[in-house]
């Protein structure tokens, strides 16, 4: 297939580019570079099965060339605010890039008669009262707080998405994504990730706000695309969990980052500064992902970090 990828310079589209040119297609990279870095693409200059467009997604999109596949990759995704990459740094972009994006992006599947796949996220459950979360639950989320710009932009874009599926018969994805990490991510979007690795290598007391009981589930990387690839492949149109269902609370991950590292600084505890929506717990329900796709994430958390790590010292020299 020829493959139009959208955010193909960010975390998630990079690697992605990687693994369906692995696995014989060709794509079309597209980004503007808003948060995308162009190192993470820079190794694919030259390949005849790589192309790229500088563009934003948030205007007319045009494509010089049938593609088969659109999957749109093109958003900020850091919830930090005190990040220049964080969504809540890059608001109005943030909704553009969901609303208007998924409208271009919705255009050129529909000119080609491509499938469509939405990247999605488990922040559309805001902070969820069921627990783990299952693609049924309708979320727990303020329209108007400062997440609002992410979460209310993906929901949007699941609706926009499957109104193009049922009104003019596009053959639409929608993926799902939970917490994910690896190599590539970036260095100062202020993730709890890269926060925590970054003051481990520095010989840092790891930072840990209020008590660090709230809980994440976090999927390597390389196990999310599989994931994704596979429902790209699939017939599914329904949206579908991609992540990790292993809980870990961010005091007993700071613990493990601590001790991969070597770092004898310890932890400090600081006044929870959380935004007022962010959630509490996180943990998908992958059942239809194992039932539909045949997925589940093979990654243990000691390997994937050991990865990440290795790629962080890299980046920072040490």
């Amino acid at each position: 297939m020829r493959v139009l990828i959208t955010g193909a310079a960010g975390f998630l589209g990079s690697h992605l580019c990687d693994y369906l040119i692995s696995q014989g297609h060709s794509v079309i990279g597209m980004d503007n570079f808003i948060t995308g870095s162009p190192e993470n693409i820079a190794h694919l200059a030259g390949n005849p099965n790589f192309s790229f467009i500088k563009h934003d997604v948030s205007e007319y999109i045009f494509v010089p060339q049938k593609v088969d596949a659109v999957m749109h990759f093109a958003s900020p995704a850091s919830p930090n605010p005190a990040s220049p990459f964080g969504y809540p740094s890059l608001p109005i972009q943030t909704m553009k890039a969901g609303a208007l994006g998924t409208h271009n992006t919705l255009g050129v599947a529909k000119q080609f008669g491509a499938r469509f796949l939405l990247a999605s996220t488990s922040e559309i459950y805001g902070d969820p009262l069921e627990h783990p979360q299952k693609e049924s639950y309708w979320g727990h989320a303020d329209p108007i707080g400062y997440r609002s710009v992410y979460d209310e932009a993906k929901r949007f874009a699941e609706a926009l998405t499957m109104a193009y599926h049922r009104y003019h018969n596009i053959d639409t994805r929608i993926v799902r994504i939970f917490n994910t990490y690896g190599p590539r991510m970036r260095l100062d979007d202020g993730r709890v990730v890269p926060n925590f690795i970054n003051q481990a290598l520095k010989k840092e007391p790891l930072t840990v706000y209020g008590d660090g009981m709230q809980t994440r589930s976090f999927c390597y990387v390389a196990d999310l695309i599989e994931g994704i690839y596979k429902l790209l492949m699939s017939d599914e149109h329904l949206p579908v969990n991609i992540g990790n269902p292993s809980e870990i609370s961010i005091l007993d991950f700071a613990i493990e980052i601590n001790g991969l590292t070597g770092n004898p600084a310890g932890i400090v505890f600081k006044k929870d500064k959380r935004l007022s929506d962010d959630p509490q717990r996180r943990q998908p329900d992958i059942t239809r992902a194992k039932t539909i796709l045949n997925w589940e994430p093979h990654t243990n958390l000691q390997d994937g970090l050991a990865s990440t790590i290795a790629y962080f010292k890299q980046k920072i020299n040490i």
